[in-house]
């Protein structure tokens, strides 16, 4: 009698164990330096890769890489081992690995030693400064991404002088077709000549984003030089020239987008973007409270009298209410308000009771008979 527990055979234990090291066929190809996993997926939909010299257009294929020959158009492609390369862009190459009018290309400052590299994300033709470029395209991928708003600093040089207004348009936001424009840093650096040096800070590489944005407040760019890529600095570097990223340049990348991708990271956001919620509950405690204190204080003002009865023969206690009298103070007609209004129930002068003398500190005033006995008395 067999059951559901029964022990694996042999062969279904070998097999098992064989599986553990195939990978997907697009991670595999982003490995080795084709693009992004994205890419890649379109590579094997549209009948370009091949496995053994067979076709394959299923996304969920899996390789051996050491057994198996793997092509992309008819080339064998292979892992190599990863390169990471800061390059200090000259002006008039493009970032791109194809380009049918065989313009220069950011590649072509490489030696091609077979490895395959690209650049990550993008500078125009006629931009320059620090661009990275790699086989790695994953991480490639991931810096590219604006989900993960990599700060990108430029130092810029601009036709004219632009006054403020025209640099709080550019932090406020520029809205063109494919959305709003903004930068998240902006210093003015000096002014030359017939021109302007800015530093500007961007989180995300729109196309020819700083040279739209400053055409469109009426200054155009003459010069544009990236000097900083989130962790990396250009530094001295001169134009042309490129170095390899060291190990602790490489783990600040990592570093960075871990942190930004985190789950801790999200969830403490989702707490700060939740604090403002409580300050509005409790701010509307406090109006209500403060409603029931006026409620109470006007109560009090309205069923009082000059002579501090209450209008149903009940004398009102203040501190038993809570209610602080603050900038009121009590005359002979009544209760009057420290700026001159008098105060009651409805705003109008309380009438006085004329079968009832007054009393302004200790002298009396009212009766004349009621006067003499006083000052008899006094003598």
């Amino acid at each position: 009698m067999s059951s559901d527990s029964d022990p694996q055979t042999p062969s279904e234990e070998i097999s098992a164990e064989d599986d553990s090291h195939l990978i997907r066929l697009q991670k595999f190809l982003a490995a080795t330096g084709l693009g992004s996993r994205r890419h890649c997926e379109e590579y094997i939909e549209t009948g370009r890769v091949t496995i053994d010299g067979d076709v394959v257009t299923e996304l969920g294929a899996k390789v051996d890489p050491e057994t198996q020959v793997i092509e992309v158009d008819g080339e064998r492609v292979r892992l190599q081992p990863r390169r990471y390369y800061l390059l200090n862009k000259p002006s008039g190459f493009l970032c791109t690995n194809n380009d049918p009018a065989g313009r220069r290309r950011v590649v072509d400052l490489f030696p091609n030693d077979g490895q395959r590299l690209f650049t990550v994300g993008r500078l125009d033709e006629n931009s320059e400064g620090l661009i990275l470029v790699t086989n790695d395209g994953e991480l490639a991928q991931r810096l590219a991404h604006p989900r993960y708003r990599v700060a990108r600093t430029y130092h810029v040089q601009v036709v004219g002088n632009p006054p403020r207004e025209k640099l709080d348009e550019l932090r406020k936001g520029v809205r063109f077709k494919e959305g709003v424009f903004r930068v998240s840093g902006l210093k003015y650096l000096k002014k030359q000549g017939k021109s302007a040096f800015l530093e500007l800070t961007l989180h995300e590489g729109q196309n020819r984003e700083i040279r739209r944005m400053m055409a469109r407040i009426g200054h155009k760019v003459i010069q544009l030089v990236r000097i900083r890529f989130g962790p990396l600095n250009l530094g001295k570097l001169k134009t042309g020239e490129s170095r390899r990223l060291s190990d602790t340049e490489l783990k600040k990348l990592r570093q960075m987008l871990n942190e930004k991708h985190s789950p801790d990271i999200r969830h403490r956001k989702g707490q700060k973007n939740a604090a403002p919620a409580k300050v509005r509950a409790s701010r509307k405690t406090a109006v209500k409270r403060s409603g029931e204190r006026g409620a109470a204080a006007g109560k009090y003002i309205s069923e009082t009298t000059p002579g501090g009865k209450n209008i149903g023969g009940k004398k009102t206690d203040v501190k038993k209410t809570g209610v602080k009298k603050t900038g009121v103070k009590k005359t002979g007609s009544g209760l009057k308000k420290a700026g001159g209004k008098r105060s009651g129930s409805t705003g109008r002068k309380p009438a006085a009771d004329s079968t009832k003398p007054k009393t302004t500190g200790r002298r009396m005033i009212g009766d004349d008979s009621e006067k003499r006995t006083r000052q008899g008395k006094r003598k």
